[in-house]
C-alpha cells in the first residue's frame, strides 16, 4: 500500500479475487496462444480482470487504465504484489483481451464459478436440514428438485437505426474510397467519374425530408443504386489492372459486403418488399440482423438474440447466442438437459412464456415428470357453478407460476440498466459476444457476493440480536415481578 497501511479483507475487490479460481482458468487461457515463441503475455488474471472491472464500473477503456492506476484495491484484484503508479497496460490491449477470452472460454468460467457457488450453498442447506425428516424416496420424478427460469432477450448493438437508403448511402461512399485507393495506386492521370457530390446531394435532400412517401423513397433508392452500380463497375476492371493487394484488409472485406448489399437491395428493390433472409444493415456490423421482440419502444431490436436459463439460487446461464432470429421454444428439451449435467438431475418445474408451451415441449415434461408453467391445453372451464373452484384454484396457480417467471424478466433488466446489456459497445462480433458474456459474469458475482454479505450477516449478527431479545426479555419479567410484589413501589431493575 502507499504510504503504509494494508488493504482491508472485507473489501468487495478482496472478497471477488477470492471467488474466482484464477489457476484453473490460466490453463484454459493459455489454449488461446500460438505455440510460437515470442513477447510475455499477459496474465489471465489481468486480463479477465480487467474485462470483469469495465463491465462492473461501466467505464471506458481509457478511463479503466486511470482508475486501476490510482485504486490499490483493483490492482490486488488484477494480482498485483504492491502497488504501482504506472500504467498497468494500454488501453488497447483491451481489445485483444476481449478476442482471446472468447465467448466459450467465458461460458466456462462463468458455469465453473456458478456451480461452485451452488454446491457450496447446497452443502449448507444439507447441514441447516440434517435434523429433518428425510422425504419419501422411489417413485418416478422423486429426485426431481429446484426451480428453472427460461427466457429469450436480445443485446442491442450501438449502431444506428437501419434503413435502405442510409445502407446504400454508406456502401457507396465506401466504393468511392476504395476507387480512390486503386487510381493512387494505378498512377493514371484521369480519375474515373463517380458523381459523389451529385449523389449526396441527392441523399441529403431526401433524408430532410420529414414525412418521405413510398414514391420519393422508391426514388432515393433507384438513385442510391444506380450509383452503387456504377462504381462497382468501375471497380472490376481497376483491379484486374492493379490488383487487390493495394487495398487494406478492411476495404478487402468491405467490398465483399458492399456486392451482398447491392444483390440484397436489388432483388428488395425489384420485387417491391422489404424482408430477405440474411438481410446486411450496416457494413461495418455485418453480423448484425433484425430481432422481432414486440416491445412498447420498438418492434425490432438490432443485435444478438441469447436464450438464457436462472437457477433458483438467481445464477444466470446463457445456453445459446445467435445474431440469426430463432423460435426460443426450441431450446426448452436442450435448456432442461443442460440443467441435468450440471446438477445431476432434473428440475421439479420450469417456468417460461406461452411460446414455449409447445406439444413437443409439453410431452417432454410429462416424460420427465416436470410441471411446466402455464395452464393446461385444451378449451378453458366453461364458467359454470361446479367449475368455480377449479377455475380459482387454476388462476392461483398461474398467478404463482407468473410470479415466479418475472425473475427472469427482473435479471434482464439489471442486466441491461446496469451492467451494459443494453448496448454493446462492441463492433466485431467476436468481441461483442465476450462483452456480453462478461457482464452475465459480472451479474453472478454480484449476487454470490451479496449471499456472501448475506451469510455474514445471518451469522454474526443473528445471535447478537437474539441475545438482546432474550435479555429484553428477562428484563420484563423481572419488572412485572417486581409491580406484582409490591404495586406502589417499583424495584429498579438492572438488565
Amino acid at each position: 500500500m502507499p504510504f503504509g497501511g494494508h488493504l482491508r479483507g472485507d473489501n468487495r475487490w478482496v472478497q471477488l479475487a477470492d471467488l474466482i479460481p484464477w489457476d484453473e482458468v490460466e490453463k484454459r487461457y493459455r489454449e488461446c496462444f500460438k505455440k510460437k515463441k515470442g513477447r510475455k503475455a499477459k496474465s489471465v488474471r489481468l486480463a479477465l480482470g480487467a474485462l470483469i472491472i469495465k463491465e462492473k464500473l461501466g467505464s471506458t477503456d481509457e478511463e479503466l487504465v486511470e482508475t486501476i492506476r490510482e485504486n490499490p484495491y483493483l490492482q490486488y484484484f488484477l494480482g498485483f504484489e504492491g502497488y504501482k503508479d504506472e500504467r498497468p497496460f494500454e488501453a488497447s490491449m483491451m481489445t485483444y483481451f476481449r478476442r482471446r477470452l472468447g465467448a466459450g472460454v467465458l461460458a466456462e468460467i462463468n458455469e465453473m464459478i456458478a456451480l461452485e457457488h451452488h454446491e457450496k450453498k447446497e452443502s449448507s442447506e444439507k447441514k441447516k436440514e440434517k435434523n429433518d425428516v428425510d422425504p419419501p424416496s422411489g417413485g418416478k420424478g422423486s429426485d426431481n428438485h429446484g426451480q428453472l427460469l427460461l427466457d429469450a432477450t436480445c443485446a442491442p448493438q450501438d449502431m444506428r437505426h437501419p434503413s435502405d437508403v442510409i445502407l446504400l448511402s454508406e456502401a457507396r461512399e465506401n466504393t468511392e474510397k476504395i476507387i480512390d485507393s486503386l487510381h493512387s495506386a494505378s498512377g493514371d492521370a484521369i480519375k474515373p467519374r463517380t458523381y459523389r457530390k451529385k449523389a449526396r446531394k441527392e441523399y441529403l435532400s431526401f433524408m430532410r425530408g420529414r414525412r418521405r412517401t413510398k414514391r420519393e423513397i422508391r426514388k432515393a433508392l433507384r438513385q442510391q443504386l444506380g450509383y452503387l452500380k456504377r462504381n462497382l463497375k468501375t471497380i472490376e476492371p481497376m483491379i484486374t489492372k492493379v490488383s487487390s493487394d493495394v487495398l487494406r484488409e478492411r476495404q478487402k472485406k468491405d467490398l465483399a459486403i458492399i456486392r451482398e448489399v447491392y444483390r440484397q437491395q436489388k432483388y428488395l428493390y425489384d420485387h417491391d418488399t422489404h424482408s430477405i433472409p440474411g438481410k446486411i444493415l450496416s457494413v461495418s456490423q455485418p453480423h448484425v440482423r433484425a430481432i422481432a421482440r414486440g416491445k412498447a419502444r420498438g418492434a425490432y431490436e438490432f443485435g444478438a438474440k441469447l436464450s438464457a436459463s436462472v437457477t433458483e439460487d438467481r445464477m444466470v446461464f446463457v445456453d445459446r447466442l445467435s445474431w440469426e432470429p430463432y423460435n426460443e421454444s426450441e431450446d426448452l428439451i436442450p435448456q432442461v438437459e443442460k440443467y441435468r449435467e450440471r446438477f445431476g438431475h432434473y428440475p421439479s418445474s420450469v417456468h417460461a412464456d406461452k411460446i414455449y408451451r409447445t406439444r413437443a415441449n409439453l410431452q417432454y415434461c410429462k416424460n420427465h415428470d416436470i410441471r411446466l408453467s402455464g395452464p393446461k391445453l385444451g378449451r378453458p372451464f366453461v364458467d359454470t357453478e361446479n367449475n368455480k373452484a377449479k377455475i380459482r384454484k387454476l388462476k392461483r396457480i398461474v398467478a404463482k407460476d407468473e410470479a415466479i417467471r418475472q425473475e427472469i424478466e427482473s435479471v434482464f433488466g439489471v442486466g441491461k440498466r446496469r451492467y451494459g446489456l443494453d448496448r454493446i459497445m462492441a463492433r466485431t462480433k467476436i468481441t461483442s459476444e465476450s462483452m456480453i458474456m462478461v457482464s452475465v459474469l459480472v451479474m453472478n458475482l454480484e449476487t454470490i457476493l451479496r449471499d456472501l454479505s448475506l451469510f455474514f450477516s445471518e451469522c454474526v449478527w443473528k445471535p447478537v440480536i437474539f441475545a438482546i431479545i432474550k435479555r429484553i426479555k428477562k428484563m420484563f419479567l423481572k419488572i412485572e415481578e417486581g409491580i406484582f410484589q409490591n404495586p406502589l413501589k417499583l424495584a429498579v431493575i438492572r438488565p
